[in-house]
């Protein structure tokens, strides 16, 4: 009796109870999906309906599927007749293998093993190629480009967003089709996934020749971002925190005086009574719907901060615990974040609470004119990650814990769709594969002021964008430590500026120092806010200095949209690492300060302290022009360029975007 099933877009294996399916998945791709006893599971936690086809041969020992461009074979010939799975792409050649059994070693490449009770650990474990690059994964704070070597945690934290997609530079794209949490060794000797508690295998693998199409293949079974609406294309500010209406419109009449444009601006956390009442506090915000009318005078949207933590005396405290949509402690005290009070996070896995959050949202938010939010804690941030101490509606955070914030953003994004709204924009602080397809701008949390973190940002945006979310920012200067009054500080500040100005997003926040302590009307102590962090708050001449970038910001606005139109119709990047571009360059693929902005225009960031020079790969196959001095360079080389405080080093290929020379 044949061990292979051949189905009419899959082939399957069966031995000692297991299943292993190998289901062709969209264009030149499949999904693998395996338990060890028992019927799979093929709903999907990421993956798209896809329809496709297959051409399937079996013999007796070895089986073959083939989707277009890549191809697997199921070879039972082993030690025990233990199936090892290959993948092969148009060529013939492996791109990636599962490990062998190793005889009497008596491995297992797919190895399940049970939990008391049910469900299991599963490890998957593949061979490595010592040559092999990896990229993407989402956002960790390293500056490593190259993945290969890392052990990478399969788990969100503030500033950490998992989103296990890689791209390999051997033409192959690799997404882990699960939400458990977990971890991934991208070692010399095994790729060895694992997943701390699931109920079966699944993952899902693609080739193309170019990083491009493997992106374009990716997006297409997970997703796309919309349009990014105008409002997304110009300057953002933001600080912590604007803590009362009068604060807000004093500094955007000054943004309107000075003719400054401003797109969005954005109202920090705790301008609320408690985490979970979802509203203004009355006393600092009496008038809510005339300082959204007056910004709007001026060009400005207004962003509103929501967390999704439930202070236990929240007026919709005991509503939400009663009807179940609150996230679960399993053990222990029912606090699962101490700030300003206790709170517990309501479950956006749950779509009756996405539903009724959303409606407290448009009711004291919306009737206002309000229509972008900020979801802020979207990891969520418990205050200590013990995952295994939770559950979602979907099931415990072990198994679901990833797909959290994708529901999180879903919840705002179909409310608004529902209520007619087509210009969705939501600033998210984590992200999970999916998550690009509801509106999600992903910033990069709460960074330090540093220039190693200012680097980290950078590989950060890079790994993002490969890892499916084009709409990626940071804030300006980073988040913690950064004192307006110090020098250091201010030339951090500086460079990030024009970095940002070179982001898919340009937006200036942070907590910055010194703090001030504020009271609430009956003198309860609650949030500070930071020191004043709008462009002219740091003296004049840093002042002159944002003033052109942000000029320079509204320049390249139709050349922005573009990329935006890109990252919509194919999934492209908006920011990308050289390679994307450059993907023969040999030295593309190890650089890390320096990546570019769409197809033409490459970014070489000042990422050292008073640094006025740096060196610059221009890759072959391009003619590049200084935007700063208009001279013309060959591709293939290095250059050095100077670039005093005041300017960013740009170059623009075959002479793209001329109206950018002499004004950077």
């Amino acid at each position: 009796m044949s061990v292979f099933k051949k189905g009419p877009e899959y082939l399957e294996y069966h031995h000692a109870g297991e299943t292993l399916r190998i289901m062709s998945w969209g264009e030149n791709s499949f999904r693998v999906a395996s338990v060890p006893n028992g019927p799979l599971d093929l709903k999907s936690s990421a993956l798209l309906p896809q329809a496709s086809t297959a051409t399937i041969e079996i013999q007796e020992d070895v089986a073959t599927i083939t989707n277009g461009n890549i191809s697997a074979t199921i070879d039972t010939r082993g030690w025990n007749s233990a199936a090892v799975v290959t993948f092969y792409n148009d060529k013939k050649e492996p791109i990636l293998r599962e490990i062998n059994g190793g005889g009497a070693l008596v491995r297992k490449a797919r190895f399940f093993k049970a939990h008391i009770g049910g469900d299991f650990r599963l490890k998957a474990t593949f061979e490595a190629n010592p040559n092999e690059k990896i990229y993407g994964m989402g956002q960790y704070q390293q500056d490593l480009l190259d993945l290969k070597g890392c052990n990478i945690e399969l788990a969100h934290r503030n500033s950490q967003a998992s989103i296990p997609f890689y791209v390999s530079n051997l033409g192959y794209g690799f997404f882990w089709h699960n939400p458990a949490i977990g971890s991934v060794s991208f070692g010399n000797n095994t790729t060895e996934w694992r997943a701390d508690s699931t109920k079966q295998l699944d993952y899902w693998l693609t080739v193309g020749d170019t990083p491009a199409k493997i992106e374009e293949q990716y997006s297409a079974v997970t997703g796309r971002a919309p349009m990014m609406p105008e409002y997304g294309l110009g300057f953002w500010q933001c600080k912590l925190r604007y803590h009362n209406q009068a604060q807000v419109l004093e500094i955007a009449r000054e943004y309107h005086r000075r003719n400054i444009p401003v797109d969005v601006f954005v109202i920090d956390y705790y301008h609320w009574p408690r985490c979970g009442d979802f509203c203004f506090d009355e006393a600092s915000f009496p008038d809510p719907k005339a300082m959204v009318d007056e910004l709007r005078s001026y060009g400005m949207e207004v962003m509103v901060s929501i967390w999704p933590q439930i202070d236990w005396r929240s007026e919709n405290f005991q509503d939400m615990h009663q009807k179940g949509l609150l996230v679960q402690t399993d053990r222990g005290l029912n606090v699962q974040m101490s700030f300003h009070g206790n709170n517990v996070f309501y479950d956006a896995t749950n779509p009756e609470a996405r539903k009724y959050v959303w409606e407290k949202c448009q009711e004291h938010y919306g009737r206002h004119g309000i229509k972008l939010f900020w979801l802020d804690e979207a990891e969520p941030e418990f205050s200590t990650y013990d995952f295994d101490n939770y559950r979602y509606y979907e099931g415990s955070v072990l198994q679901q814990g990833n797909i959290y914030p994708r529901e999180y953003a879903r919840g705002f994004y179909e409310g608004q769709q529902s209520n007619g709204q087509s210009d969705i924009v939501n600033l998210v602080r984590c992200a999970w594969a999916g998550s690009q397809q509801y509106g999600t701008l992903v910033w990069s949390g709460d960074i330090h002021s540093t220039y190693q973190d200012f680097r980290n940002q950078i590989v950060a945006g890079l790994h993002m964008g490969l890892s499916g979310i084009p709409w990626w920012t940071t804030d300006i200067g980073g988040f913690h430590g950064g004192n307006i009054y110090d020098k250091d500080f201010q030339n951090l500040l500086i460079r990030w500026f024009q970095f940002g100005t070179f982001c898919p997003v340009m937006r200036l926040h942070g907590s910055r120092m010194p703090h001030e302590e504020l009271f609430k009307a009956d003198g309860e102590p609650t949030e500070w806010t930071g020191a004043p962090n709008e462009v002219w708050s740091y003296g004049e001449e840093n002042y002159q200095i944002m003033k052109k970038f942000i000029a320079i910001r509204e320049d390249m606005r139709d050349y922005t949209r573009q990329l935006m139109k890109e990252a919509h119709k194919v999934g492209a990047p908006v920011i990308r690492p050289m390679f994307y571009e450059f993907p023969d360059e040999k030295e593309a693929w190890d650089l890390d300060t320096q990546y570019m902005y769409g197809p033409d225009i490459l970014v070489a960031p000042i990422v050292e302290a008073y640094a006025t020079e740096r060196h610059v790969f221009l890759p072959k196959g391009a003619v590049w022009t200084d935007a700063q001095t208009g001279q013309v360079f060959e591709g293939g080389q290095w250059q050095k360029v100077i670039a005093s405080i005041d300017t960013i080093p740009i170059f623009l290929r075959d002479g793209k975007q001329p109206y950018l020379i002499g004004k950077i």
